[in-house]
């Protein structure tokens, strides 16, 4: 049997399945010979003008290049760079439109030529017997060819992949699509540059056949290659007959050598590789001229072009170039520009696209040459289109999942061995543009897998960072490990201790010795604390034989007595607000009192501190409990309160035993409570002042006369006053069980206790008696000298001692408000008899407070002035006071 080589030796032809025959209108254009195209203003050179990337950019906007410099370069088989055409300067990097059936935009440098078409430094191997294959690959792919046929396949990454695979050589000049006719008059016209690229490409892969296919429509070509073939070159020529798409790879490769290209696959996996003529062309000019890839012949044809022929375009022309030069006239009904034949071909969206290194032919057909299809009918199922297919598919099933984009049935029925050429849609009686469809979906598919492809690189380079990242970490960590080996091994050696050891032993001792320095600095403090905390509580307990707990206990009271006073004085605020709005407009405001208020105390504090200095010099008066709680209080307010607390407790046993004594006097015991809490006194006094202005108003006759006693009334007909009184009481019947049984007779001192046990109770007195005082000490002035009888009563005793002392004029206030309320009590049956009870001083104040407190605040202030003075007048008389 024989092989294949001998069967193609004697002649052998093999067909393929389906073809059509097409009118193939060569004639427009093979009949003149190529003509240079010449040199444009502006050439457009996009970045990717064939598979594989695109290189990266070595050039800047404003430089200068000449003919055949390289403008990107790449380091990967397929990537292959692109040259400038001509010299000139690269006036922009940007977007332009492309020759694509997409009609997108793509990344292209502009250069404005200079028409000088200066070459650049050109390496060149006119000896290429003598050089290595691989030298020359690397030649071709720095040359920038790729195949010229219209696929755009590196030629560098192609005879790569076939060195040592491939035992047949085919050059593709079978040329089969309608009006193209490029490499038919390249051929004609350049066929002896041809052959000698062949023979590079069998010096570089070394075939044991070379074969030329080409269609039997082109005689003048066959003769031509015949003139220029000898028979060291073992290259045949083959004639096939005329059949589209006979030109295609896999169906030429089946026609010359009965070989099947498998799906998916190229032809080196069966031992063939394929060229095109223009690629040995390019590759012949490349080595032995040094030219790189920058000019092509391309078709120009249609009947719209008036000079129809072939030329030699330079890449990056602009194709409104072309049609300017070569008198083309558009059909107004019909303005049409194709790129490529009439069936492989696409429409341009404008004619501001350039040349690229795949096209090989532009076609300006007219309306009645090439009709346009105006719709799309619906399938009729007639296997016109299967039975044209070359690549024995079924396009009508592709063509419904395409629609359907349902892209799994199209690869499952093979839609990547679509040549897309066109033959399913020329026969088609539906007019169904069957190869729009196909390369949508092929876009589509291609899209996903490049997307897939770049998650699974993505997966692969996370999975290499993670085992890169593990492994480290185990070499660090068996690093370490190593490293505190040895440590303690050298340690051990040497006698020493661990270093870690060592250093926990550093900072444990550095601790210890913290603490040790820390000790001594914060227990003295502590006890100097303690110590002092004690010595209050035993100079509280000696001087007033009150038992203290703690420190703690007394600020505890004092939290519980301050939140007392502010809730009190917040009902007293309301209070008062309740009472502006029953006072007319001429009385005067609440804030006046509690001004007035916050300055007797203020002066109250200041005239305690004198008293301090005169407790020595009278002695007669320092006698007296009321004297020595006032001292007490003055130096320690917490004291008083502790004080204050352990008497009210005191208070309540004794009031049951003392019950008929304190209730013999319940104004004393009104009073005493409301010295006792400041808050509850400005309470009471508020709430006093709205009744006194009620009964002023019912009675004014009556409280003109009398109005004390009716202050006094009112005062004990308030549920609220009982309740203090009782308190009152509880606290004198304590006071009158330690003290002798005289001692319940004398209210001053009983009444000053209780006062003087909070210094605010003794300031909101203080402001009360301060008005009593003023009118006391002037009458104190005219009566000193001449009635020293009047002045030895418990009354003018008190006015005295408030000219001298403040708080003891605020005592005596409160001791001469409890004896005229009781001495009014007593009078109620006897007031029309006695009119002199009611004349006295301490009534007359207590009316005038409880009438006005507006006047009694004023009088509090003129009252201090004239407390100084007469001061300074009853120094003199004070001897005969203290004797009485």
């Amino acid at each position: 049997m024989l092989s294949i080589i001998e069967q193609i030796k004697q002649g052998k032809l093999w067909d393929f399945h389906g073809g059509i025959h097409p009118a193939e209108n060569k004639a427009l254009s093979s009949k003149q010979a190529i003509k240079a195209a010449g040199i444009p203003q502006e050439l457009i050179l996009p970045l990717k003008q064939h598979i594989g990337s695109r290189g990266d950019i070595i050039v800047n906007i404003g430089d200068y290049v000449l003919k055949g410099q390289p403008l990107t370069q790449g380091d990967i088989a397929m990537c292959v760079p692109i040259h400038a055409p001509s010299s000139g300067t690269i006036t922009a990097i940007e977007q332009r439109t492309t020759a694509h059936p997409s009609g997108l935009t793509d990344l292209c440098i502009v250069i404005a030529t200079d028409n000088q078409d200066t070459w650049c430094h050109a390496t060149q191997y006119p000896d290429y017997q003598d050089r290595d294959p691989a030298e020359l690959i690397e030649a071709i792919r720095l040359a920038g060819i790729a195949g010229l046929g219209g696929a755009g396949f590196p030629t560098a990454r192609k005879l790569q992949g076939g060195l040592g695979n491939v035992d047949i050589l085919i050059i593709n000049a079978a040329e089969c699509e309608p009006y193209i006719t490029a490499d038919d008059r390249l051929m004609q016209d350049y066929a002896d540059e041809v052959i000698e690229g062949i023979r590079i490409l069998r010096h570089i892969i070394s075939p044991k056949l070379t074969l030329i296919g080409i269609e039997d429509n082109k005689p003048d070509a066959i003769k031509a290659l015949e003139a220029c073939v000898n028979e060291d070159d073992n290259i045949i020529i083959r004639v096939i007959p005329t059949k589209y798409p006979s030109g295609s790879s896999k169906q030429l490769v089946k026609l010359l050598t009965g070989r099947e290209v498998p799906s998916q696959a190229r032809s080196t996996s069966i031992g063939v590789i394929m060229q095109n003529v223009g690629t040995a062309f390019a590759i012949k000019r490349a080595i032995v001229n040094g030219e790189p890839l920058i000019e092509r012949v391309v078709t120009l044809t249609g009947e719209a072009f008036k000079q129809r022929g072939n030329v030699f375009a330079l890449l990056g022309t602009p194709i409104a170039y072309l049609l300017e030069k070569f008198d083309y006239k558009a059909d107004k009904k019909y303005p049409r520009v194709i790129i490529g034949g009439s069936l492989m071909g696409f429409t341009l969206p404008h004619a501001n696209v350039p040349i690229t290194k795949i096209t090989n032919c532009i076609l300006t057909p007219k309306r009645k040459e090439l009709p346009l299809h105006t719709y799309e009918m619906a399938c009729i199922r007639c296997s016109a289109c299967a039975d044209a297919c070359p690549a024995s598919l079924l396009p009508q099933q592709l063509q419904w999942y395409a629609k359907d984009k349902n892209y799994d049935k199209c690869e499952e029925y093979n839609l990547s061995d679509c040549i897309e050429c066109g033959a399913c849609a020329y026969v088609c009686p539906s007019e169904i543009p069957l190869v729009q469809y196909y390369r949508q979906a092929k876009a589509e598919i291609w899209e996903r897998k490049q997307d897939e492809m770049s998650a699974e690189r993505a997966r692969q380079r996370f999975e290499a960072k993670q085992q890169r990242m593990d492994r480290d970490k185990a070499e660090r960590e068996n690093r370490f490990a190593k490293a505190a080996t040895d440590r303690r091994q050298h340690m051990a050696t040497a006698g020493g201790d661990d270093a870690v050891t060592a250093a926990i032993a550093r900072v444990k001792a550095k601790q210890a010795a913290a603490t040790d320095t820390a000790t001594p600095t914060i227990k003295p403090a502590v006890a100097a604390a303690i110590a002092k905390a004690k010595a209050k509580q035993a100079a509280s307990v000696s001087e007033e034989a009150i038992p203290d707990n703690s420190e703690m206990a007394a600020l505890r009271k004092q939290r519980k007595l301050q939140a007392r006073e502010q809730k009190a004085a917040k009902h007293a605020e309301l209070m008062q607000q309740q009472t502006v709005t029953e006072q007319p407009p001429e009385q005067a405001s609440d804030k006046k009192d509690a001004v007035a208020a916050a300055v007797a105390r203020a002066k109250a504090r200041k005239a305690a501190q004198q008293a301090q200095s005169t407790t020595e010099t009278q002695p007669a008066v320092d006698a007296e409990p009321a004297t020595e709680v006032n001292t007490d209080v003055a130096v320690d307010p917490k004291k008083a309160a502790v004080a204050a607390a352990v008497a009210r407790a005191k208070a309540r046993k004794a009031a049951q035993q003392q019950q008929p004594t304190a209730a013999t006097e319940p104004t004393a015991e009104v009073n005493s409570d409301v010295a006792n809490d400041p808050k509850k006194a400005a309470v009471a006094a508020a709430v006093a002042r709205a009744k006194a202005r009620k009964a002023a108003q019912q009675e004014q006759a009556t409280a003109a006369a009398e109005p004390t006693v009716e202050v006094n009334t009112n005062v004990e007909s308030d549920p609220k006053k009982a309740a203090v009184a009782a308190a009152v009481a509880r606290a004198k019947a304590c006071k009158a069980a330690q003290q002798q049984p005289t001692t319940a007779a004398e209210p001053t001192a009983e009444v000053n206790t209780n006062v003087e046990s909070d210094p605010k109770k003794a300031a909101v007195a203080a402001a009360v008696a301060r008005a009593k005082a003023r009118k006391a000490a002037q009458q104190a002035q005219s009566t000193t000298e001449t009635q020293p009888a009047v002045d030895a009563e418990p009354t003018t005793e008190v006015n005295t001692n408030v000219a001298v002392d403040p708080k003891k004029a605020a005592v005596a206030a409160a001791v001469a408000r409890a004896k005229a309320r009781k001495a009014a009590q007593q009078a109620q049956s006897t007031t029309e008899a006695q009119p002199a009870v009611d004349a006295k001083p301490t009534t007359e104040v207590d009316t005038d407070v409880a009438v006005d407190p507006k006047k009694a605040a004023v009088a509090a202030a003129v009252a201090r002035a004239k407390a100084r003075k007469a001061a300074q007048q009853a120094n003199k008389v004070q001897p005969n006071i203290e004797e009485e």
